[in-house]
């Protein structure tokens, strides 16, 4: 089968497209035959963590496929049914956080950047019948983080007030879009103009730039919970715009991860600050259920071919994408 890895050179150069051998599902396992896969950050960031001593891997966390082989164990899934992929690998029930053992696909061991993909029967659930092939294989990793981020940690509510610096990757056009199904108020920034008008398309209430003195801009709005996802570059002010008692909720840093803060504005203002990181299974099944209850449906950007799988990864390492891009598997 054909499949986009990493071997040899760490970053991006060690990537290639090539020959691997097609694997057979083990009893407790599933065999998908893919027919769309999708990209996200991690997928950039996993190329530099991959050593070049270390043996070749598939990339790829999420997608989409036809069951085609059934491992002797499993009973709740038959062959031909279309399903999409969880990519969390050990965690089943709702927690404060991932079990000892959790693990992501596509990294290290190997993911959905190919034609077939073997994965325990329990990661994998039915299509949603409203999403088309493109939209069900680059939904998993960032609708989960989305969701995990706005109810199980930010505990968003009708009427909140939230705001997503950074709009424009995958994981935040989904939080725009939860929030807003949610019933609340959604402010964005990003240092895009069109981006800014994308987002208010997709029903932001309010959008300025990210370089821009969030507090005069947003003088007569009161957030009550945040999702930081940029790091140095913004933290300071998102700690200086939520409301006193208002929670920050972070899973990510495109830029420097390691900062100072004011430890006595943050405890005198009584703020919340939360990590959120993917989801269980159990959270995996409630955002199904969540997104066929209102249609929503995940912003493509762009579907590249797996063999055009370097201009894909230069595109998401330059942030250029406004929603998913994924890859379309023939």
């Amino acid at each position: 089968m054909k499949a986009i890895t990493h071997a040899e050179t760490e970053g991006l150069s060690g990537l290639s497209y090539q020959d691997m051998d097609q694997p057979t599902a083990k009893p407790n396992e599933v065999r998908v035959k893919l027919k769309t896969a999708g990209m996200n950050r991690r997928d950039v960031s996993v190329t530099s963590r991959h050593k070049s001593d270390q043996p070749p891997f598939i990339l790829g966390s999420d997608g989409a496929g036809i069951i085609d082989e059934v491992g002797s164990q499993v009973q709740h899934i038959s062959k031909g049914e279309e399903v999409i992929i969880n990519p969390g690998l050990g965690w089943k029930n709702n927690s404060d956080a991932p079990p000892a053992g959790f693990g992501i696909l596509g990294f290290p061991g190997n993911g959905t950047f190919a034609e077939y993909i073997t994965i325990p029967a329990d990661n994998v659930e039915r299509k949603p019948d409203h999403l088309n092939w493109e939209e069900a294989g680059v939904l998993s990793l960032a609708a989960l983080t989305a969701y995990r981020v706005l109810f199980t940690r930010g505990n968003i509510k009708q009427g909140d007030t939230v705001m997503l610096p950074g709009i424009g990757s995958g994981v935040l056009t989904f939080a725009l879009k939860f929030a807003k199904a949610a019933g609340a108020r959604v402010i964005v920034t990003s240092r895009s103009e069109e981006k800014l008008t994308k987002a208010k398309e997709l029903g932001a209430d309010v959008g300025i730039l990210t370089s821009s003195d969030w507090n005069e801009e947003l003088k007569d709005e009161q957030v009550d919970v945040l999702v930081e996802s940029i790091g140095k570059a913004t933290f300071e002010k998102s700690l200086n715009i939520i409301r006193k008692g208002g929670t920050i909720v972070t899973f990510g840093a495109t830029t420097e991860d390691k900062f100072t803060i004011d430890i006595r504005h943050f405890f005198y203002g009584q703020f919340n600050l939360l990590g959120s990181t993917m989801g269980s299974a159990e959270e995996f099944k409630e955002l199904l259920h969540f997104l066929e209850k209102h249609e929503i449906k995940p912003e493509v950007d762009r579907m590249f071919s797996l063999s055009n799988f370097q201009e894909a990864f230069e595109y998401v390492q330059d942030s250029k994408n406004f929603g998913k891009i994924g890859f379309t598997i023939d």
